[in-house]
């Protein structure tokens, strides 16, 4: 429910960004990973791409997804995941996705299952107390389990999930072929996709898999720093910067273990501060159907 390609588009890290993508994985080899380690049903959520989907949908047992980059009404920004919908409602989500009311609307009229993912974490930058309000609202699906995630922030987001009655998915969030299929969301006794979605739906979904470490983002990183410089060849006169990788890596999880334990201090600390966010001039039916 979580895994990138190629086509998630450039690194947000600033200076990165200039010349290394977000992933180097090929589609296919995506596809053909989860498929050696089991899994039966497929997608890609690139970062509002659809474009690496284009080689799969030939295959049954694929459905379209992508990963929106989300603006929230506090100015904050988040990642959306958006799953099994057709290509024409791409445009829509991409048109709508720095407007969460137009989109949150657009997603509940079509009736398009959607999840906030990696909730407890700094990879989008800072959160604001209003947008956890928006999360319980609104928001079906919580990402439970990330397979790039500390282990402490995956307990927190697994717990958000059973206190608002919300359901959990997993996904490995891969950006490198090595971390493809790790953490995975399954539906015991779903036979095809609509099956899938509807146990989901249903309360009968579960989340398997790991979470992520230290060891594995750092390979990661490594592997990704090794395509990007198989296609841009100059890139290896960065080589010496590899030295840095382990220590950039570090201070990472050190920020995501304090972002993750300062939210989750405020928001089991302080429930009754969760209040109902207010819509700006949505007629009252549509709001009683979010609901």
């Amino acid at each position: 429910m979580h895994v990138h390609s190629y086509f998630s588009g450039q690194a947000t890290t600033p200076f990165v960004s200039r010349f290394c993508r977000e992933s180097y994985s090929d589609p296919q080899e995506v596809y053909s990973v989860l498929e050696r380690r089991g899994m039966n049903l497929f997608t890609l959520t690139d970062h509002d791409s659809i474009e690496g989907s284009e080689g799969l949908r030939k295959n049954p047992n694929f459905f379209l997804s992508e990963e929106l980059t989300c603006r929230m009404p506090s100015g904050t920004e988040v990642h959306i995941g958006v799953y099994d919908f057709h290509e024409r409602q791409h445009v829509q989500l991409q048109q709508r996705r720095k407007d969460l009311v137009s989109l949150l609307m657009y997603l509940t009229e079509r009736r398009l299952f959607f999840s906030i993912n990696h909730v407890f974490s700094s990879l989008t930058g800072p959160r604001e107390r209003e947008d956890f309000a928006w999360f319980e609202a609104y928001f079906p699906a919580i990402e439970a389990r990330n397979g790039h995630m500390l282990e402490s922030a995956n307990e927190h987001a697994a717990t958000l999930a059973r206190q608002w009655d919300k359901i959990a998915i997993g996904g490995s969030d891969a950006h490198a072929l090595a971390s493809v299929g790790t953490a995975y969301t399954e539906v015991p006794g779903a036979r095809d996709k609509d099956e899938f979605f509807a146990g989901l739906r249903a309360g009968q979904g579960r989340v398997e898999g790991e979470s992520g470490s230290f060891t594995k983002l750092t390979r990661d990183v490594f592997s990704i720093a090794f395509e990007m410089m198989r296609e841009e060849s100059w890139t290896t006169l960065l080589m010496p910067l590899g030295l840095l990788v382990p220590a950039a890596t570090l201070l990472n999880y050190h920020d995501e273990r304090v972002f993750s334990r300062r939210w989750a201090a405020q928001i089991f600390g302080q429930p009754e501060q969760n209040k109902r966010p207010r819509w700006v001039s949505v007629p009252q039916p549509a709001v009683e159907e979010l609901v």
